[in-house]
């Protein structure tokens, strides 16, 4: 599915954000910027240990923080790492905002077109994936009116639950 807001795309899919040749890919970063599991440890294993020495080099970063580094292996150019927030530690609205707005601004400053993001703090953060599309969705949406170098914004979702969840939002945001 997909919507052309402004003179920019913004589309879902459905699959593995690391298989996208994207100019970045975002990564659902911790504040240490260890590449774990989840996206990070697909990332890690895909990518390869140069990603991981990149982003020793520039962390910790903080909640609702996102930093670039190279995407090493990857299709992608460029790995934004941005940080959510865990479930339970206060203002998660607001730093999943300001991530996903965090992620847009740095795309738009290193001059890339498109950007792939999956669904943050869904995973091992605990995120609700019902609270986090409407949030996701709605700063993406707002920020493509405004003034921007991004041509493509994909949502990439893992699982069919989530590109659903995200389908039914796109659809109230038109």
């Amino acid at each position: 599915m997909q919507r052309t807001i402004n003179k920019s795309i913004l589309e879902l899919a459905q699959g593995d954000i690391t298989e996208l040749a994207t100019d970045a890919i975002v990564n659902a970063a911790n504040a240490q910027l260890v590449l774990g599991g989840g996206v990070a440890g697909a990332i890690r294993r895909k990518g390869g240990p140069e990603i991981q020495a990149h982003c020793n080099k520039i962390g910790p970063i903080s909640v609702g923080q996102a930093a670039i580094t190279t995407a090493g292996n990857l299709k992608a150019k460029r790995v934004i790492h941005a940080v959510g927030p865990k479930m339970g530690e206060g203002d998660e609205d607001q730093k999943l905002k300001k991530a996903t707005l965090s992620s847009l601004r740095l795309a738009d400053e290193n001059k890339l077109t498109s950007i792939a993001f999956p669904a943050i703090s869904t995973g091992i953060f605990g995120f609700p994936i019902e609270r986090c599309a409407p949030i996701m969705l709605g700063t993406t949406v707002d920020y493509l009116k405004g003034q921007t170098s991004l041509e493509k914004v994909v949502f990439c979702l893992f699982d069919k639950d989530s590109y659903d969840t995200f389908t039914a939002q796109l659809q109230k945001e038109s």
